[in-house]
């Protein structure tokens, strides 16, 4: 369990492109090593050789492991809003649902140390803002698309769905990203399923 009080703010923000180019191979080194041996699995140390530097000099940068998981989420966070962003107001809603299970699922299979952080969440404090930031960016993109397509949708009634569809999604897509690929994918068509049983019951109150 990780203490409440651990400080996950980096010790050094890098400016100079020299500075940003050393961090960005830090959390790339660490995403590989967390990806395969799990966080609690690894260690500064094993960090600092995987980058080619002293633990000292790993250090300067990251006062802990935790600093490290931290940024390596916000980077998770970002890829995933712009990935969003960039799909949502492409599709219709019922698509767009079906594009959020998809880049969620895509993300736990395959961007580096994804499942093995997230899967965790619960258990690290320092990632629960994260994943409340994330959960209410969703939940207000969603929001805004519903009271657009189902603007006779109770307002308290569109918040709720809008929280609970991609809380629910990333619930059950952490447990498909640790199943074998053709039982992970089954579990995700189902998901699906569900959603868009859910948003028909919500959009048939425009009717």
């Amino acid at each position: 369990m990780t203490d409440e009080s651990v400080d996950v703010s980096p010790r050094r923000r890098p400016v100079q492109a020299r500075s940003r180019e050393r961090v960005s191979a830090i959390l790339r080194h660490a995403a590989n090593i967390f990806h395969e041996t799990g966080v609690e699995g690894s260690s500064m140390s094993a960090i600092a050789r995987a980058s080619e530097m002293s633990l000292a000099s790993l250090y300067r940068y990251f006062p802990n492991k935790a600093a490290i998981v931290h940024a390596i989420a916000e980077e998770h966070v970002e890829k995933m809003e712009a990935a969003l962003r960039a799909r949502l107001p492409e599709v219709s809603l019922t698509e767009a649902v079906d594009v959020l299970i998809d880049l969620f699922y895509d993300f736990y299979r395959s961007e580096p140390a994804y499942s093995a952080i997230w899967s965790g969440v619960e258990a690290m404090p320092e990632l629960r803002e994260l994943d409340l930031r994330e959960l209410y960016s969703n939940a207000r993109d969603l929001d805004a698309r519903l009271q657009q397509e189902c603007p006779a949708l109770p307002t308290d009634r569109r918040w709720t769905a809008s929280l609970l569809l991609p809380r629910a999604a990333g619930t059950i897509l952490r447990l498909a990203a640790t199943l074998p690929d053709d039982q992970g994918a089954l579990l995700v068509q189902e998901m699906k399923a569900m959603a868009n049983a859910y948003l028909q019951t919500l959009t048939g109150q425009d009717r």
